[in-house]
């Protein structure tokens, strides 16, 4: 992969995620405890063995640039490997990044001094797993110009995507953009193939397109009004992609062996975090006995910057079991002290406090934040920096918690940092 040169947006505002993003970028919202978003496609790169990686931020950065100074300074530029990110310069004009096809159209000097084979283009708000490796070698053996990996959705969901027609071989011949009703895959009328926001470009027909047009976004418009010049492929991620990963099976006698995955369950999976549902949605996945997205396979890690904080500890426990300090199927990170209270189904970032006959269920909880005694808090996001005062209720009565905070159409509470001080 040394001759592809991967490029990840990250410049969107992130409105359906606020007030998550009222801070800061999509990309940099904490994720699975301890991660940020923008680390699942990093780590893709990292782990297909894509060394040239070029992050383009736009709309409150400063969080997205601090985290990945900190934790991704890996790269060796005497081996010509970097991870360079780029804010707008208006090096072409005077204006911001204008769309996914600007953002590269105005940085394609980065790409001509470096001359790859083939440019890949990636979203840095999507959490999956993905062999880049794989995708690039069915780009060559398709011989297409542009490859464009796609998901199988049902087709009742379809609207909420840009669906991509195609025939049998899987060659692509149309788009539709959110439609009323959307193509079908052939042979399968109950599902449509999304885009999933994921290119692999030949760089010759990458730089020609974006010379040609002065549109805005690749799925809206420049893929589009490509295809009568250029050959689209469509890349079936569930069933194309396959991380072969290793977990940990306790033996009767519990022992503990390293056997191969054998459902490869990372392999299908993928979310668009876009909102805050689906934010949330991707969190509880992770609390499960077999999760989907299994962040404990040792084959494709995921990295991240690593704070320094002490071991998680449990405090309390009486007999008759009114004052428990436990965390069951639950994410909890270092710094955090479960002191009396119950955490279940839960993901605790660093430095979580939870007091005594608190009962934390089906929940985010950002760094720096102390649950005070008494509360009882079910299907709420809670970020960084807040102090929950005793007794608080949070998630058990809908109608008061609109009052106060966002509340979703799911009914997940979100409650905004430093809300609580």
């Amino acid at each position: 992969m040394r001759d592809v040169i991967a490029l990840i947006m990250a410049g969107g505002k992130g409105e359906r995620l606020y007030p998550l993003t009222q801070d800061r970028s999509k990309p940099a919202v904490p994720f699975g405890g301890i991660y940020r978003i923008i680390d699942v496609t990093l780590s893709n790169c990292i782990n297909s063995m894509i060394y040239k990686i070029i992050v383009l931020p736009q709309y409150k950065a400063q969080s997205l640039v601090e985290h990945i100074e900190a934790g991704w300074n890996i790269f060796s530029y005497a081996l010509g490997h970097y991870l360079k990110v780029v804010p707008p310069q208006m090096r072409t004009g005077n204006r911001w990044y204008q769309g996914t096809a600007d953002s590269v159209r105005q940085n394609l000097y980065l790409i001509e001094r470096d001359t790859p084979k083939h440019v890949l283009i990636l979203s840095g708000d999507h959490v999956y797993k993905m062999d880049y490796s794989r995708l690039r070698k069915y780009h060559e053996e398709t011989g297409a110009d542009i490859t464009i990996s796609v998901v199988e959705v049902p087709i009742s969901e379809a609207h909420r995507f840009g669906i991509v027609r195609v025939d049998d071989q899987y060659r692509i011949l149309g788009f539709q953009e959110k439609p009323s009703q959307p193509a079908s895959i052939p042979g399968d009328p109950d599902h449509a193939l999304a885009s999933m926001g994921i290119y692999m470009f030949n760089t010759g027909a990458l730089l020609d397109m974006l010379k040609s047009s002065h549109e805005d976004d690749f799925g809206k418009h420049i893929i589009p009004q490509s295809m009568d010049k250029y050959a689209l492929c469509a890349f079936p991620y569930k069933k194309e992609n396959r991380i072969e990963d290793f977990v940990y099976r306790i033996n009767d006698d519990g022992s503990r062996v390293r056997v191969l995955d054998p459902h490869v369950h990372d392999s299908s999976y993928w979310r668009d975090v876009g909102d805050l549902d689906a934010y949330w949605n991707a969190n509880m996945d992770l609390t499960g006995v077999n999760p989907g997205f299994n962040m404990y396979g040792t084959k494709w890690p995921l990295r991240t910057f690593q704070a320094q904080y002490p071991p998680v500890k449990t405090v309390f426990q009486t007999r008759d079991a009114s004052r428990t300090g436990m965390a069951l199927d639950s994410i909890v990170s270092h710094g955090s002290i479960i002191s009396g209270g119950v955490v279940k189904n839960s993901v605790l970032s660093y430095n979580v406090m939870v007091r005594s006959w608190a009962d934390v269920r089906e929940s985010v909880i950002m760094s720096d934040v102390e649950i005070g005694r008494h509360c009882r808090i079910i299907k709420a996001i809670i970020d960084k920096k807040n102090i929950i005062p005793p007794g608080t209720e949070i998630g058990y009565d809908p109608n008061e918690d609109r009052k106060k905070f966002t509340v979703t159409p799911r009914g997940i509470v979100v409650i905004p940092k430093k809300t609580f001080t």
